[in-house]
């Protein structure tokens, strides 16, 4: 059973990424590589700061899009909760 996770990391400059993915190590090492996502090229390195793990794609999908309609100060309590 394949394990689903939302994360949000902390870019140098200060900045908030959520992403979707089903291997949580990987792809940060991939953000710090400048391999990931678009937005975080150049804003390395990054720090993973929060992790939510699901059963279903389509529930960790959801979560995710949830997460990036948050105004910064929800981020920060959601990252503060870890």
């Amino acid at each position: 059973m394949t394990v689903h996770w939302v994360y949000v990391i902390e870019c140098d400059d200060g900045s908030f990424y959520t992403g979707y993915t089903t291997d949580v190590q990987r792809r940060v090492r991939e953000h710090d590589r400048g391999e990931g996502a678009k937005y975080t090229r150049g804003r390395t390195p990054v720090e993973l700061v929060h992790t939510e793990r699901f059963d279903s794609k389509s529930a960790a999908m959801s979560r995710e899009y949830e997460l990036k309609q948050l105004s910064r100060p929800e981020k920060e309590r959601v990252v503060a909760d870890e």
